[in-house]
């Protein structure tokens, strides 16, 4: 266990679980610079990541003794990545016991998502069904990347249309024919810019556009 505690309270996170999804999380957040404390059962994974996290510790996280003692309370972000549901839930309510301001808690199914949000859990992560879903826009579609958020929203990267090509964007009234917005857009050997209705869109332009889901992936679908 280290350090001097230097690191704003923003920057520290407490990680329980270090299975796949948790432990590859943990050292993102330290590899991002964040203050990771590591929680978990097992002595084989505690041990594994211990070199390369900021503290990492044996605990039962679903003893609220336990917790205080690791100075859990402490942190105002938390990630509960356990598997098992039912220490996935009693950890969770602990975190929410303490008041800690942001949690997020993975799922393993439908089920299990909607439990934790009724107990207090700030966000819910089903990792394999993200993933799957996303994938599945990707394989069927002719998108090049796809992130759907709530309420029907979402933002795909795609190539420019032909109909576009050579136009400014404000000439091709792509937002009034398919109902979405070009937000960003990217040459190639060029880094991303944002559009503006000068832009002037090439064939080969990569596209950031954004809108309801099933107008971007129409839009994509012109491709």
């Amino acid at each position: 266990m280290a350090k001097n505690n230097t690191t704003p309270k923003s920057s520290r996170v407490v990680v329980i679980g270090l299975g796949r999804f948790g432990g590859a999380l943990a050292l993102e957040l330290a590899e991002r610079g964040s203050e990771v404390l590591a929680l978990d059962a097992d002595s084989r994974l505690v041990q594994q990541y211990a070199d390369d996290l900021t503290y990492t510790a044996i605990a039962d996280t679903t003893d609220v003794e336990t917790l205080r003692q690791l100075g859990v309370p402490d942190f105002h972000r938390a990630v509960v990545a356990i598997g098992d549901l039912e220490a996935s839930i009693l950890t969770t309510s602990l975190l929410v016991d303490f008041e800690v301001p942001h949690i997020w808690a993975k799922a393993v199914s439908a089920e299990h998502a909607r439990i934790l949000r009724r107990i207090g859990a700030h966000h819910v992560v089903q990792p394999e069904h993200d993933m799957g879903e996303r994938v599945a826009h990707l394989v069927t579609g002719r998108m090049l990347d796809y992130i759907e958020f709530e309420d029907d929203y979402a933002i795909v990267k795609t190539l420019a249309p032909a109909e576009a090509a050579n136009l400014p964007l404000s000439e091709s009234n792509l937002r009034v024919k398919y109902g979405i917005t070009v937000v960003g857009i990217k040459r190639p050997g060029e880094g991303f810019t944002y559009a503006t209705p000068e832009t002037v869109l090439h064939r080969n332009d990569i596209l950031i556009v954004s809108g309801r889901s099933g107008d971007v992936e129409k839009f994509a679908d012109l491709t």
